[in-house]
């Protein structure tokens, strides 16, 4: 493995920003950055040989900061959405950020993937730390988080997330990447398989109901594969929830997604530990400048690994607390062939 970093920029406050590069032994190489523990760039081959970038992302630490989106950002400490910005644990209420309507999500007004880590050196992988004070963004606990991005010889992109907390919090980790395997344009003519039979209901706002609904037959049923967009429109009252899938899949098996682009013969297997998958086609990606040109909606998508969001608000939802004294350890890879 080769590891090398270079300057990235710096933030609107002046704060530099490094990249750091992992490239294994046939040339595919994973770029990311100490702001956000964030996925700048993925390369990996194609059928006739190149090297393309899978993953939209944006040039200089300044988009990053304003332009939204979580662009391949590591989300904290909570993942999606949270009802009423507000939980209970161990008897006590605490009080989040309404940075989605009435719902708090994604961890914040600034989290994590808006935060500078520490790069910890390493021979073969980038890693990422970081330590949330006890209270930030509502959130009690101080809580140590690390995120490891390795990559194989044969091109399988593995995430492992850690965490340790000096007092009873909750928390979902997972990393905002938003895949598309010929580079850039539509994603919607992509093929698609997920290996799922039920995802969890959401109300209007995005927000899980507690149900959970069986979609064989539905637009939401990828068992057999097809193309991303083949229903994606459908008169569906979860799609015109969602305008479009931004939806928590139940996994039940280790092998969550296979998705695949005819045009360059990229495909990709999600593998995951994790009980939950968000799937989103970016629907609310509004026009912006990315690295490579005009970013537009449903131009990439999204295999966001999880707990089921909602879950302190929903009986029988995997639980998010993790307690003091408990360690955290969870693994999320994206393997890439061409065929």
């Amino acid at each position: 493995m080769k590891i090398s970093s270079f300057p990235f920029g710096s933030l609107p406050d002046g704060t530099p920003v490094t990249a750091y590069r992992l490239e294994n032994a046939v040339g595919a190489s994973v770029t990311a950055l100490d702001y956000g523990a964030t996925l700048q760039s993925l390369c990996v081959p194609t059928r006739d040989g190149a090297m393309l970038d899978v993953l939209l992302g944006y040039d200089n630490p300044t988009q990053y900061d304003t332009l939204g989106g979580h662009l391949g950002g590591t989300l904290g400490r909570v993942g999606n959405r949270i009802g009423g910005a507000s939980f209970s644990l161990n008897g006590v209420t605490y009080q989040l950020a309404k940075n989605n309507g009435e719902n708090h999500i994604h961890g914040g007004v600034k989290c994590f993937d808006h935060r500078m880590w520490e790069y910890v050196p390493d021979d073969s992988r980038l890693i990422f730390k970081r330590v949330s004070p006890d209270g930030e963004e509502g959130y009690p606990g101080t809580l140590t988080a690390q995120i490891a991005f390795s990559l194989s010889d044969d091109n399988k992109l593995t995430l492992t997330y850690d965490a340790d907390t000096d007092k009873d919090t909750i928390v979902n980790l997972t990393n905002h990447a938003y895949f598309n395997l010929n580079g850039g344009g539509s994603v919607l003519e992509h093929e698609l398989q997920i290996f799922s039979e039920r995802i969890t209901e959401s109300d209007a706002t995005g927000l899980p109901t507690g149900a959970i609904l069986d979609i064989a037959g539905t637009p939401f049923d990828f068992r057999t594969p097809k193309a991303v967009g083949a229903d994606i429109d459908a008169d569906h009252i979860q799609l015109k929830n969602g305008k479009g899938y931004d939806h928590n899949y139940i996994i039940a098996t280790k092998r969550a997604a296979v998705l695949y682009s005819d045009k360059t013969g990229v495909e990709m297997t999600v593998e995951t530990d994790r009980p939950g998958m968000q799937f989103y086609t970016a629907n609310g990606l509004g026009e912006r400048a990315g690295k490579y040109g005009t970013l537009h909606p449903r131009e990439g998508v999204c295999f966001e690994t999880q707990l089921f969001p909602n879950a302190m608000r929903c009986y029988g939802f995997p639980s998010p607390v993790l307690r003091a004294g408990q360690h955290l350890h969870s693994e999320t890879s994206y393997a890439f062939r061409v065929r």
